[in-house]
């Protein structure tokens, strides 16, 4: 299913208001483990900005198509999908997204072969309003095992 245009209004202020979001590993083929990544995001960012955050935090090669998706688990058949053939990554940003529907998550799902799966999510913290010197997008920090896209042969 996909998502129809839902743009919010939103109210525009001078300086952009910084979200904290969780990124949690869901599955993956070569998953060692659980392994999470806190990151500080414009809430303007669309999709496609996100999905570029999401590899650089865990060092993957970006050569594998991807999209995002609403749903209650990561696999559920009810789903609202954004995709590059719609053009709803470039298009759709987080402030549209967030607040979630109620029952729903957000997932990004990397390579369908390999079929990496995140959860994210937005911290409980208030929002920042960024400074001239501040840079966005910023990895706050990791835990756990970091999963490695193309492990060594054994």
């Amino acid at each position: 299913m996909k998502r129809k245009s839902n743009k919010r209004s939103k109210v525009a202020s001078q300086a952009a208001t910084i979200w904290t979001l969780k990124i949690k590993l869901v599955s993956g083929i070569h998953a060692r483990g659980p392994w999470e990544a806190t990151i500080q995001i414009d809430s303007s960012a669309t999709l496609d900005a996100l999905h570029l955050t999401i590899q650089s935090a865990f060092g993957f090669s970006d050569d594998h198509m991807y999209m995002f998706y609403l749903a209650r688990t990561h696999r559920s058949r009810d789903r609202t999908a954004f995709e590059d053939e719609d053009g709803s990554l470039a298009e759709t940003t987080l402030v549209e997204l967030f607040p979630l529907p109620q029952e729903r998550k957000l997932f990004y799902w990397f390579d369908f072969g390999d079929d990496w799966i995140f959860s994210i999510g937005q911290t409980r913290t208030a929002p920042l309003v960024s400074d001239k010197c501040g840079k966005y997008p910023r990895l706050l920090g990791t835990r756990g095992n970091t999963p490695v896209q193309y492990p060594p042969c054994d």
